[in-house]
């Protein structure tokens, strides 16, 4: 696979939120305001970039030749709940403003099952490091523009007539079923 489709195929045709349903609390949760979607997005992207390299080098130089496979998914967990405090820590430090604006999502990401997801379904699919690096850059990519977008047309609807039964979580719920039908028209692009 070159590496033009698997940054593709990780951005649209396999969607982490819209195909594999993962991520869904912060998609539905940080997803009212665009600038919380962007912030959420860029924390994610960060996390997801250093945790997929950091967890193919175990896998691939730890993991597998001590034949300790079965241990990959609580590593997995461990090292991004590393990351992201590192992340955090160096936010903090360096980055105030930054720190400040995100500080609210940096703990949830440590549970984000959509960084887990793409570090396993990576790790599954015998990538080499490139490949992982561009997978997992698809995938925060992904997420970044499936969240963003799904936050702007939130903001729209707040000021549409909808239907009291529709309002909140039933629209949202609507308006992501229209937007998986729409990303699940890329397959086979």
């Amino acid at each position: 696979m070159n590496l033009i489709s698997i940054l593709m195929l990780s951005i649209f045709t396999e969607n982490i939120v819209l195909t594999k349903f993962l991520g869904m609390c912060p998609f539905f949760g940080t997803s009212n305001k665009e600038k919380n979607a962007l912030s959420m997005g860029f924390s994610v992207m960060i996390v997801v970039v250093l945790s997929s390299l950091l967890t193919f080098l175990i896998y691939k130089y730890i993991l597998v030749p001590t034949n300790t496979v079965y241990l990959r998914t609580i590593i997995f967990i461990l090292v991004i709940s590393a990351i992201v405090q590192i992340v955090e820590i160096v936010l903090k430090k360096y980055y105030p403003i930054v720190y400040k604006n995100l500080g609210l999502y940096l703990p949830l990401i440590t549970t984000n099952c959509a960084v887990l997801g793409t570090v396993l379904l990576a790790s599954n699919s015998n990538y080499n490091l490139i490949e992982t690096l561009v997978f997992s850059i698809g995938s925060s990519i992904g997420f970044t523009l499936v969240i963003y977008v799904f936050a702007s047309i939130r903001e729209r609807l707040e000021h549409c007539q909808i239907p009291k039964n529709f309002k909140g979580y039933p629209i949202a719920l609507i308006t992501a079923f229209i937007m998986a039908l729409i990303f699940s028209r890329f397959i086979g692009v």
